[in-house]
């Protein structure tokens, strides 16, 4: 962290809370507390009204006629703002997220909230190779810099592009960079996963019109079919999680009827397969087949 954000970082915690010690400036911001004692030094030179306690429960504090009114905020609103903050760092793992949770934190007197809402991921590893393409694809965003990758499509093929980032899209559970992209002339959605040697470039960009509302591009919203399957009770909170439980209706004493939207692809394929013996197609006879011949061809994989 550059020491102009960790200044106004500061001033925000010390806004909102009576006296904070060098200690914990020290471990929020991971640097000496000899730092803390300069970064005190060149607030109170640009006459922020900051004092010093001395003693045991000693700190630093900010003059009261300068603090923030939380009215516009309260506990119930934070809560929700630390949760959805709480769910964002799980997928993007950085030291910004991490610090702004702490300023909300700290708008708080007394012991941290305890949200009654807790979202949790899979820790996997793959994450933390995503944080710096992550960081890297928001700077190029913030400057209007173009970037420059490889992309691999899905038969492994490797197409060298040129990109004028305008979006992050983070989709169940994927990441994807939104942007006209130079070498087709075209807005496009790059999975950032099949991306390879990904760099910021020197050249900047003038955004086009329209450019900041595009949401997910054409490609990533495939037709899709509705399709009629029996399901086993065993899988029934999961298709409620994901179709509603309007979706689904009884069928036999083993069986119930679930009528959802997919689409006709390997995308769809898969996912249906994931749930094995618990889920049969029963129409359209054209999505059978085409299933039906997808399973037969990863059966093929272990004869």
């Amino acid at each position: 962290m550059e020491k102009i954000e960790r200044l106004i970082a500061i001033v925000m915690i010390l806004l909102q809370k009576e006296v904070v010690s060098t200690t914990e400036f020290s471990r929020l911001f991971n640097v000496s507390k000899r730092t803390i004692l300069r970064d005190m030094e060149t607030l109170g030179l640009s006459n922020i009204p900051i004092y010093s306690i001395h003693g045991a429960n000693g700190g630093y504090g900010i003059m009261d006629e300068y603090k923030i009114d939380k009215r516009l905020l309260n506990s119930g609103d934070l809560e929700n703002i630390l949760a959805a903050l709480g769910g964002l760092e799980q997928i993007y793992l950085s030291q910004e997220v991490e610090i702004t949770i702490k300023k909300i934190e700290s708008m708080v007197r007394g012991a941290p909230l305890k949200s009654a809402i807790h979202v949790s991921f899979y820790n996997w590893s793959g994450r933390d190779e995503m944080t710096g393409i992550l960081k890297l694809c928001q700077e190029a965003i913030a400057h209007n810099r173009q970037v420059n990758f490889d992309y691999i499509d899905k038969n492994g093929a490797s197409t060298a592009r040129t990109v004028e980032p305008y979006q992050l899209h983070f989709n169940e559970m994927s990441w994807y960079l939104i942007g006209y992209c130079l070498t087709r002339m075209e807005y496009r959605t790059f999975k950032l996963s099949r991306t390879d040697n990904l760099t910021l470039g020197k050249q900047t960009f003038v955004p086009r019109d329209h450019a900041a509302d595009r949401t997910f591009a054409e490609g990533y919203s495939p037709e899709l079919v509705q399709v009629k399957a029996l399901i086993s009770p065993a899988i029934k909170d999961q298709f409620i999680e994901r179709y509603g439980r309007k979706r689904i209706e009884p069928h036999s004493a083993d069986w119930l009827s679930a009528t959802i939207q997919l689409p006709q692809n390997p995308i769809g394929f898969r996912h249906l397969a994931s749930f094995g013996t618990e889920l049969k197609i029963v129409e359209p006879p054209s999505f059978v087949e085409a299933f039906r011949q997808y399973v037969a061809d990863v059966l093929k994989s272990y004869s």
